[in-house]
């Protein structure tokens, strides 16, 4: 009856440990999943950010040189009427160059839009690499989780000792996507 009992007991312990790594599996692939998806968020807004900038670049470049055909025109008119009419516009322009370049208020500047940009592309990049070390974690428990279950066909416990240390390495793989994300990559 002892031998019977010892006989069973391997496999339910193997039988375990893949049950965890199929936990740890399912929790890499949860976290792997929403950093790609945070990753994707952050590049897109990345994007508008930086469409956004160089709008305001466009805008900024075509006052400008409306301004200095302006100033043309300005040193050319006679009629004082005309000319109080074109410096006033001048000026109206020249300040709307400078609230595109800086407009701490609405956060919709050129400087603020590139901190702005800048800010979600290290966003982006961070939840990349997190994204980086869950699929290398996702991996080692699949791995482990193959060779626990020849573990149990074959018989060789070696293979029920590998299976727990991929385990363990994808653990601290979900801890540097958690925790030290670039570490790695």
């Amino acid at each position: 009856a002892i031998q019977i009992v010892h006989r069973y007991a391997r496999p339910k312990k193997i039988a375990l440990l893949i049950a965890v790594l199929a936990l740890l599996l399912a929790l890499s692939e949860i976290g792997g999943k929403q950093a790609q998806n945070e990753s994707i968020a952050n590049n897109i807004d990345a994007s508008n950010l930086w469409a956004f900038f160089q709008a305001k670049t466009i805008r900024g470049t075509t006052l400008r040189t409306a301004v200095e055909a302006m100033e043309i025109d300005l040193a050319a008119a006679a009629d004082p009427a005309a000319k109080e009419r074109m410096a006033k516009r001048i000026e109206g322009w020249k300040a709307t160059i400078v609230r595109y370049d800086s407009e701490p208020e609405t956060n919709e500047g050129r400087k603020e839009l590139m901190v702005r940009a800048k800010a979600k592309e290290k966003s982006r990049d961070d939840y990349k690499a997190k994204d980086e070390n869950f699929e290398i974690a996702s991996g080692l428990l699949q791995i482990g989780i193959v060779v626990a279950s020849a573990s149990i066909i074959t018989g060789v416990t070696a293979l029920a000792l590998v299976g727990g240390g991929l385990g363990v390495g994808a653990v601290v793989m979900m801890g540097l996507a958690l925790f030290a994300p670039h570490f790695l990559f």
